[in-house]
Order: structure tokens, then sequence, then C-alpha cells
């Protein structure tokens, strides 16, 4: 799952349904601030009934967090997009999260057989006129992981994904400790920056990382 300009994933369950005759779509992403490894996207079809409990993946348990992901992937649609540190690079931030979140959308179009009539996306910008490939009705929902459950069901898929890859990449290079922080800035990963260096999975584009690539 690394290395990857994009890694798509996605999966389907019949009983995915739409609201007023409308097919929605949640977006949410992970990983637009940690200094290591890929930012993910995940857009989510809920099923019907949908699975229960959904919120902010933020505000779950690692636990729960975890069991939701399984029920939404085993129940509903959804379809992640992965963009790797290489392109986050190369095109910053920002435009590689609106990218994922076209990928993963586009994913989920072609296994539904068709287009979502609305992309609900948490926060206050979406990739319309931003990305090259988003042609979906797109609106922004700030504070959208708490309030909108697709939206909440697509946040605990891009997180668990994203959590996933770390925990392998941290096999791979223990020190810096991803299996712990998964790529954010603490103290222990900031010490292993400045003892071993940046290494291949790591944002060089990003202040901290830059700087201790010059050390």
């Amino acid at each position: 799952m690394n290395g990857v300009t994009s890694c798509l994933a996605s999966g389907f369950r019949p009983g995915t349904f739409s609201v007023s005759g409308q097919l929605i779509v949640g977006v949410d992403e992970a990983g637009r601030g940690p200094l290591a490894g890929p930012v993910v996207a995940g857009a989510v079809a809920l099923c019907k009934p949908r699975p229960a409990g959904l919120d902010d993946s933020k505000k779950l348990t690692a636990k729960r967090r975890a069991v939701l992901d399984e029920t939404v992937r085993a129940r509903c649609a959804w379809a992640v997009g992965v963009v790797d540190v290489e392109t986050i690079d190369r095109i910053n931030i920002f435009a590689a999260t609106m990218l994922g979140m076209t990928q993963a959308v586009e994913r989920l179009e072609k296994v539904l057989a068709r287009a979502p009539d609305q992309v609900l996306i948490d926060g206050n910008m979406t990739p319309q006129n931003r990305t090259e490939g988003w042609h979906w009705p797109a609106h922004p929902i700030v504070g959208g992981d708490a309030l909108e459950p697709a939206i909440s069901a697509a946040s605990i898929v891009a997180k668990e994904w994203r959590d996933r890859i770390m925990l392998h990449a941290a096999k791979e290079y223990p020190h810096y400790q991803w299996d712990r922080n998964k790529g954010y800035g603490t103290r222990v990963h900031m010490e292993a920056l400045r003892l071993h260096g940046p290494s291949p999975h790591h944002r060089r584009s990003f202040s901290p990382v830059a700087q201790a690539a010059l050390l």
C-alpha cells in the first residue's frame, strides 16, 4: 500500500440507498497534517439501515472506530484514494487532498455503476474547479464529519485505511514510532528525525522534515 501515487481500493454490497431519490456520497480525508505517510480520502454511500454510532473518527475510541470501519466496508459502498509522499511534495498537500477525494469518488462511481447526485465533503472547500476530473455536484460542510453520517463513515474508512499503512511502514522504520504517532510530529518522532534523518516516507516539502534533512 506504499509508494504508489494513487492507490485505490473499494467495496460494494447490496443495499446502498438514496435519500429522496438521490444518491448521496460522503467524503473526508485523513492525514493532511503528518510529517510522514500518504494522505487518504474516503468516499462512502451509506447502506440501509445505516451503521449505528457513526461519528467523527477523531471522537471515537480506536476499538469502536475499527468496528465501524469493518461494518461500513462490509455493508456499504466505499472507496479510498491514497496519494503518496512523492505526489504530496510535488503538488502540495492541499492539491494532493483534493486529488485523493477525486480518485475516491471516481472509483466509487465505477463500483456503483452510476454517478452520485450529491457529494458532501467535510470542510469549507471542495475539489470542484480545483482538480481535473471532478465533475459531481459538491457541497462542503464545516464539521461535516460530526454532522453528516455519510461523511462520518468516510472519515472512519479513511482514518483506518491510513493507520494500516502507517503500521506497515512502522515495521520498516521502527525508530520513528509511527505505530503510535501515525506520522505526526511528536517529540519522539522529531528526535528520531534529528538522529536518523528523513525516511522515504517523509514529506520533504514539510518544513520540519526539510530542516532535518539539512542537519
